[in-house]
């Protein structure tokens, strides 16, 4: 089949959901969705053919069970298709619909007609490769967080550390962030980002996305303080960030950290004490979590 492209479906426990985007997305994968299946999760995700064979398929299925044996999770179910050209792009798309998140905020997939009206701040997006859509528990617990941080008043600078398709920084701008700084390692998710904030009409200079990691955003910052962080990534990648992301915080810097699951959220808190932080709420939906927390 010329131009055509693996439809990889993958039924899985709620708690791998974000371990297994980031296996898809370092694997090359497309256009990724979620939706709930009873008590479990169906993932689909796309990849050109001319990327990947048989076996490749065969050795992500491997490491995805070996993902869910080190986390002591049940073994996802895997399942792969070629279809044609003309059908990719428009499959995973048919399960995504309008999500109101918190009270304000209004996550609009780009595709759709422009709603005449609506009392929420719209958010339009078109993922791509990028992960988040608003539709996953950390994204969501997230822009809940953003919007009671961003309500009271502190429209300072943000930093978006691995800003994937860009969502939260674009929520932090809509709720009213002076400046938003979103990085990310994925040039993919640069680009995401980048589309998102043009398709969203916020400017180049209030939403600076650039491909990296902490380091880069302190020459982007020319190492001046940031008001607020943002990190939606994996938790053992957050441990990692948190001595670094403390560099960038002033004495009033709070932080939303997620992409967190219950059980790692002590070792998170450990971390962030050794570095002066002062976990101010946590929240939890299902087996995720998110930090609010601020300098102490």
């Amino acid at each position: 089949m010329a131009n055509s492209w693996w439809e990889i479906k993958i039924l899985c426990d709620s708690a791998l959901e974000d371990l297994i985007f980031w296996r898809l997305e370092k694997f090359g994968c497309r256009g990724m969705s979620s939706e709930i299946k009873g008590n479990s999760h169906l993932l689909c995700s796309y990849l050109p053919q001319i990327e990947a064979q048989l076996l490749d398929l065969a050795a992500l299925s491997l490491w995805l069970r070996q993902d869910a044996l080190t986390l002591g999770q049940p073994i996802p179910m895997m399942h792969w298709r070629l279809i044609d050209e003309e059908d990719w792009a428009s499959n995973w798309k048919q399960h995504w619909q309008p999500q109101d998140i918190g009270d304000k905020l209004l996550i609009y997939p780009a595709w759709l007609p422009v709603p005449e009206l609506s009392e929420r701040l719209l958010l339009r997006l078109d993922p791509g490769a990028a992960f988040g859509t608003g539709t996953h528990s950390t994204t969501q617990l997230c822009l809940e967080a953003l919007e009671m941080r961003l309500g009271d008043g502190s429209n300072g600078v943000v930093a978006d550390i691995g800003c994937g398709s860009g969502i939260l920084s674009i929520g932090a701008v809509l709720l009213g962030a002076k400046k938003v700084y979103g990085v990310d390692i994925d040039p993919l998710a640069v680009r995401s980002a980048r589309s998102n904030r043009d398709l969203n009409q916020i400017s180049a200079q209030q939403m600076v996305v650039e491909r990296g990691s902490i380091d880069k955003l302190q020459k982007l910052t020319k190492n001046q303080l940031v008001d607020g962080i943002l990190c939606n990534i994996l938790a053992e990648v957050i441990i990692d960030l948190i001595p670094d992301m403390s560099a960038l915080a002033g004495p009033k810097t709070w932080g939303i950290l997620s992409g967190i699951l219950l059980d790692q959220a002590k070792s998170i808190a450990d971390i962030l004490e050794q570095y002066n932080w002062v976990v101010a709420a946590l929240w939890k939906r299902q087996e995720w979590c998110c930090f609010n927390i601020r300098r102490s």
